[in-house]
């Protein structure tokens, strides 16, 4: 069996090289609006979804996020960052799990509209810090009550990966 769906989810591979340029607002809005329509438990839409195009502010995320990971450039010069926030886990337990799957569509919908994207971790640990907890503030969040859940990296690719891995046997299985 096989869709468009289903090659987008085979073709689409994490872009560490991007151009300079930035995207346009019309891709800009198609991957944001994808994010939208993730499912959230109980339908809250609890994530809160911030993209940063500002070149400072792109710099500044960048330079933090590569304190806490001890990287150069942890968002591989990507033109335009997207960050994901959620509740605080101990307030809503699903914040986490609902943040990642608008993380994903956004990654589908970037390859789906020819933009690159790689998931980048450490919001959790970069929006802990009294700097990031500033940010927030900085981005018109709610510096309490939200954590960062995960970020994009996300542009016109530089390059694209050459290989992909096989996927490991065991993967799945079907119990019947």
């Amino acid at each position: 069996m096989d869709n468009e769906v289903l090659k987008a989810l085979r073709e689409r591979r994490s872009i560490r090289r991007y151009k300079p340029e930035q995207i346009s607002d019309e891709e800009l809005q198609a991957v944001l609006e994808a994010g939208t329509w993730a499912p959230t438990a109980k339908g809250r839409q609890d994530p809160w979804i911030v993209a940063v195009q500002r070149p400072d502010l792109v710099e500044r995320i960048d330079r933090l996020n590569g304190e806490v990971w001890g990287h150069p450039a942890p968002f591989y010069g990507a033109p335009t960052i997207i960050l994901v926030f959620g509740s605080d886990p101990s307030v809503w337990p699903n914040s986490i799990p609902d943040g990642s799957l608008v993380l994903g569509n956004m990654m589908l919908a970037a390859h789906a509209v020819g933009l690159g994207s790689c998931w980048i971790n450490r919001e959790r640990e970069m929006f802990a810090l009294p700097e990031g907890k500033a940010l927030m503030q900085e981005l018109g969040l709610p510096a309490e009550g939200l954590v960062g859940i995960g970020a994009l990296a996300l542009g016109y690719p530089a390059s694209f990966p050459t290989s992909v891995k096989a996927r490991k046997d065991g993967y799945w299985r079907i119990i019947r």
